[in-house]
């Protein structure tokens, strides 16, 4: 497998790998809603990047939020692949931001938490409405 020659500073990447680096997530509010996901997570906000304010996810993958206040927030889901240590934490840090987390993407099973795949796993909103996920196990495609 060839490599492409990396920056002084950037980890090697081979020459056929693609790997998601950052996304923008848009808020009403990019203070509140990356301090809220960095809260769940046990993460820390970084300093802004231009219009941007990023929770590194510490896999490579930042989360910029962008502000947008000239139309609504289209909810997206996003899905965080957590250590089963850290589980219990962000479940407690959910019931502590007095948010209510639920067993299933459509939010009919509050206070609840599925096992698929033989892990754990949660779903919540964040302040403008996305569609949160924290699981232990990746799923298991076909």
């Amino acid at each position: 497998m060839s490599h492409t020659q990396p920056h002084p500073h950037t980890p090697e990447l081979a020459a056929d790998a693609v790997e998601l680096n950052h996304t923008a997530v848009y808020a009403s509010d990019r203070s509140l809603s990356a301090e809220f996901i960095a809260a769940v997570l046990g993460l820390e906000v970084g300093a802004p990047f231009g219009p941007f304010l990023p929770v590194d996810l510490g896999n490579g993958v930042t989360l910029d939020y962008y502000e947008k206040r000239d139309a609504p927030i289209q909810s997206q889901h996003y899905a965080f692949l957590v250590p089963e240590a850290r589980f219990d934490a962000m479940i407690d840090r959910l019931e502590a931001l007095r948010t209510t987390y639920y067993a299933d993407p459509g939010h009919t099973e509050p206070g609840r938490v599925n096992t698929l795949f033989g892990g754990r796993g949660a779903y919540f909103a964040d302040p403008d409405g996305h569609n949160m996920e924290i699981m232990t196990r990746p799923y298991v495609r076909p």
